[in-house]
């Protein structure tokens, strides 16, 4: 059996994850109010009092920053507290760095 080529390093892949995760202002604005918050996690209902969108929607958006590792989520029935992952945030902008200073 042919191993199939990998085009793509895995930085590059996970970039790209980060780069779709930030390509919405909604997304942008969610980054936003958690990192003004670092001292405590917010849930979702503390945002979707400051976005204009359905709180379906802002569920969606909080998943895909979860996907890409940009944030974490606490479940407390009924409730998820977000907060930013730290950990992931500091890898996510050594890798932007890098790649701005190419």
């Amino acid at each position: 059996m042919a191993t199939k080529r990998k085009y793509y390093t895995e930085e590059q892949e996970r970039l790209a994850k980060i780069a779709k995760a930030l390509s919405n202002p909604a997304r942008v604005f969610i980054l936003d109010f958690l990192a003004k918050n670092l001292d405590k996690c917010c849930y979702s209902g503390d945002m979707v009092d400051e976005l204009p969108i359905a709180r379906s929607t802002l569920s969606e958006h909080l998943k895909e920053l979860k996907n890409a590792g940009l944030i974490q989520g606490e479940i407390n029935p009924p409730y998820i507290k977000y907060c930013l992952n730290r950990e992931n945030w500091m890898i996510a902008r050594a890798m932007l760095d890098r790649f701005f200073d190419r």
